[in-house]
């Protein structure tokens, strides 16, 4: 699971957790949150299949805001392999300029015609267009090699895999070996990327310009992003999601927060949420009564505009819309926004009593 934080309702305050109003950005938990190591494609790769599997993801979820609750575990991330020495490179179906030059990959006229007159798909928004820089952000999932510059075909793909909310579709110069001492500067050959993403695209986080691959220039022309136009997915045990304007600010019930770096997934929420209720059941008071979540609101919290991750703030009661005020906060010249702001209630209720 790539994140982890402090849950506000830490063991033996668990029950008399501090409520505070208004209700703002937690930054010691978001500066706290594993980030994930993996924020595009590994250089060199044309296919990387989406691996985020949703149940899994909140499985891990409800297990460490339980362990968070009595320890402080930590997961670490795998790292990659990288290409063999000179080996070939597959097959790039891209046009090439007639010089073999980085400057003339950034030059070339057809690449940046393709991507100003690419079709929107429906059910999606153009977020930027013929950038010369591809998206990079901690909600990676995946990458696809097209044969053609064809935004219907990663918009298919971006549809087909499970909390995909936005695209990017570039050209990338690429060399025809892997770079290595035998073979600095390979010739180039062009790929046509479509990398699909677990949060909306912006045109801040179209920011990876290319590498050096030893002598070898990779750089990126005709790039576009799009981001998906719908709602996260309904939760079993909740009723929602209901779109709100912000965050919820509460005067009260307020019980803790959990922010996941990466994927914008409200089933984290629901996984956080229920895993926080069932600690709580455990250890009631002695009157018999305990926190139980019974409502959490989930949004996409961005810094400058480069999405970030998935926020939850728990609840022991529901909250209408017109308490959902915070729309973000600036810390020092960083302003952090809040967006794809939605609520979720538990049915039934969970009266909170032994």
């Amino acid at each position: 699971m790539r994140s982890t934080c402090l849950l506000a309702a830490l063991a033996g305050l668990a029950y008399a957790a501090p409520k505070p109003t208004p209700h703002f950005i937690n930054f010691e938990e978001f500066d706290s949150a594993e980030v994930p190591e993996v924020t595009g494609p590994a250089p060199g790769a044309v296919s990387e299949p989406v691996a985020y599997s949703e149940p899994v993801a909140k499985a891990e979820a409800a297990a460490e805001v339980t362990e968070e609750l009595s320890s402080s575990e930590k997961r670490s991330l795998v790292a990659r392999g990288v290409n063999d020495p000179c080996s070939p490179q597959p097959e790039g179906y891209g046009p090439k300029p007639d010089e073999d030059t980085a400057a003339a990959f950034l030059a070339f006229d057809a690449f940046s015609d393709m991507a100003n007159n690419a079709p929107t798909p429906q059910g999606y928004a153009l977020s930027f267009s013929n950038k010369q820089a591809s998206v990079s952000l901690n909600s990676y999932l995946g990458l696809y090699t097209l044969k053609s510059y064809d935004t219907i075909k990663c918009q298919q793909l971006c549809d087909a895999a499970n909390l995909c909310s936005g695209f990017n579709i570039f050209y990338e110069r690429n060399p025809t070996l892997a770079p290595a001492e035998a073979c600095p500067k390979p010739s180039s050959l062009t790929n046509i990327k479509c990398t699909l993403w677990g949060s909306p695209v912006t045109p801040e986080s179209a920011k990876n310009k290319g590498q050096y691959r030893r002598d070898f220039q990779v750089v990126i022309a005709g790039s576009n992003g799009y981001t998906k136009n719908n709602p996260p997915e309904a939760q079993p045990g909740f009723t929602g999601p209901v779109a709100l304007g912000g965050a919820i600010n509460a005067p009260n019930s307020y019980i803790g927060q959990k922010y996941f770096a990466g994927v914008y997934d409200a089933g984290l929420c629901a996984g956080a949420c229920q895993a926080n209720t069932a600690y709580n059941r455990r250890h009631p008071r002695a009157d018999g009564t305990y926190d139980a979540c019974n409502f959490y609101n989930v949004y996409l919290l961005s810094k400058n505009n480069q999405p970030e991750g998935t926020y939850c703030s728990l609840y022991t009661k529901a909250w209408e819309k017109r308490y959902s005020t915070n729309f973000g906060q600036y810390r020092g010249s960083d302003y952090y926004s809040v967006s794809s702001s939605y609520a979720y209630t538990l049915a039934p209720l969970d009266p909170g009593r032994i």
